[in-house]
């Protein structure tokens, strides 16, 4: 298993544009890809459990990574929060 914690810089956090963009870069992996929250766990491929985490910026989550192509989903999905929140 693979994990990285990111602080959300996104002034609105994660909303309708990022989280698509995170499902969409989750969706490329065989891996199963977990966002957590303050104990609260979602789904990385399934919009609507990303959004329900309420996710602020300046709020910290971490990102739990599993499977056969677990290091590439790590880095390109560390580099798509980077980029996009």
């Amino acid at each position: 298993m693979k994990t990285f914690n990111y602080v959300i810089t996104d002034e609105v956090g994660i909303h309708a544009r990022p989280a698509g963009m995170l499902v969409m870069e989750a969706k490329k992996y065989s891996s199963d890809i977990m966002i957590n929250k303050a104990g609260k766990k979602a789904d990385a491929k399934k919009i609507m459990m990303l959004m329900s985490l309420g996710v602020k910026c300046n709020e910290e989550v971490t990102v739990e990574i599993s499977g056969e192509d677990e290091e590439k989903a790590a880095v390109e999905m560390e580099k798509c929060f980077k980029e996009n929140l």
